[in-house]
C-alpha cells in the first residue's frame, strides 16, 4: 500500500504525460515516414505497390488509369514507395492531419498505351 501511495501522489504532483494534440503538435523524428504521395504522372499503373502493400490499402486499376491508397488502413511502413520501380512514390515527413471522415486518396492518370508491332 505505502508503494501505491507515493506513485499516486508522484501523479498528482507531477505534470502531465501526454500532449493535448492537435493543438501541441510534436516535431517530426528523422527519417519519419508520414503522408503517402503519388506523382501520379510519372505512374505506370504496374501495381506492385498493391502487390506489396502489407495492409492493402492500395488499389490499382491499370485499364482506367487509377490509383486509391486508403490513408486509414495504411500503417506508413514505407514498403510500396522502396518497391516502386518508377520511383513515383514517394513518403512526406511530416503528420497527416486529424480527420473525423474517412476520405480516400483517388488519382487519375494516363493508363500505359501498349506498343502493337508493326508488320
Amino acid at each position: 500500500m505505502p508503494k501505491m501511495l507515493s506513485s499516486v501522489l508522484k501523479n498528482f504532483i507531477g505534470g502531465s504525460a501526454t500532449r493535448k494534440y492537435p493543438i501541441e503538435i510534436r516535431d517530426v523524428f528523422e527519417n519519419y515516414r508520414g503522408e503517402l504521395i503519388n506523382s501520379v504522372s510519372e505512374c505506370t499503373f504496374c501495381g506492385i505497390c498493391q502487390k506489396k502493400c502489407p495492409s492493402q490499402c492500395i488499389t490499382v486499376v491499370r485499364k482506367e488509369g487509377v490509383w486509391d491508397c486508403d490513408p486509414f488502413l495504411c500503417v506508413y511502413c514505407g514498403i510500396c514507395v522502396d518497391a516502386c520501380p518508377k520511383g513515383c512514390l514517394t513518403q512526406k515527413n511530416i503528420h497527416r492531419k486529424p480527420s473525423r471522415n474517412r476520405e480516400m486518396i483517388s488519382l487519375k492518370g494516363e493508363p500505359p498505351v501498349k506498343k502493337t508491332k508493326k508488320a
